[in-house]
């Protein structure tokens, strides 16, 4: 991907399109709020549509590569790597990019597919096993089996990313196991509270209290009403 310290303008006479679905304009545009993301949504319909083959696909390894896509990535203090990951990170929650994540000691990182029919259908003959990227022997990549990342679990379930609320939920991924933070939204679900400060809430009273997963399981009703009395009260809307 180059660029020019100032663009002159198209020039005249045919010119390589990239093709872009009238979905991404009407249904993807108008919910990306992060200028990264929407730079490696671009960058992927860009970069899939120069690849060959039966499926494509592309990998972390290659993006970071890009030196041009890095330099365009940074900003606002962060570095160029940590932009990557954050606009993959939301690309996948959204549900542009589906992720494959080989199992650790195969030779290729996560392979990142566009989420249309020919990339679901290049991710089902992975894990059927009647595929393999880049055409090499051997056994097909095993598929681990990934838990949902903390921003797609708050967008299916809570509502749409902020700068600020990322940021919230990187701190909490830090704090917190990830099977809590599952748990606690699934809670919030349950109990139709669908307030960031009410997960919060339960994963503080865990850390604090300590969590008894036996209680829970031995008397559903007991759990259940201990998340929406005392204090956890202030978050139900009566």
């Amino acid at each position: 991907m180059k660029r020019s310290p100032g663009f002159p303008g198209f020039p005249e006479g045919k010119q390589r399109a990239t093709p872009v679905p009238n979905l991404f304009f009407s249904e993807l545009l108008p919910t990306i709020d992060s200028l990264v993301e929407l730079k490696i949504t671009l960058y992927a319909f860009w970069a899939l549509g120069r690849k060959e083959g039966r499926f494509r696909y592309l990998t972390r390894e290659e993006m970071a590569a890009d030196k041009d896509l890095l330099e365009s990535l940074k900003g606002e203090g962060r570095q160029a790597q940590a932009a990557l990951d954050d606009a993959l990170e939301r690309a996948v929650a959204r549900g542009t990019l589906v992720r494959v994540v080989p199992r650790s000691g195969e030779p290729l990182g996560p392979l990142y597919f566009l989420n249309s029919p020919k990339g679901r259908a290049g991710v089902a003959a992975i894990e059927a096993g009647d595929w393999r990227p880049a055409g090499e022997g051997g056994a097909p990549i095993e598929l681990a089996a990934e838990r949902p990342n903390v921003f797609r679990l708050y967008e299916q379930n809570i509502g749409p990313l902020t700068p600020m609320i990322a940021e919230t939920l990187r701190d909490a991924e830090e704090t917190y196991p990830s099977a809590w933070i599952e748990d606690a939204l699934r809670i919030a679900v349950e109990n139709n509270v669908r307030k960031w400060r009410y997960v919060e809430a339960i994963l503080e009273d865990w850390h604090t209290r300590g969590r008894d997963e036996r209680e829970d399981l031995r008397d559903t009703e007991k759990a259940r009403r201990r998340y929406v009395e005392g204090k956890f009260a202030d978050f139900i809307e009566h």
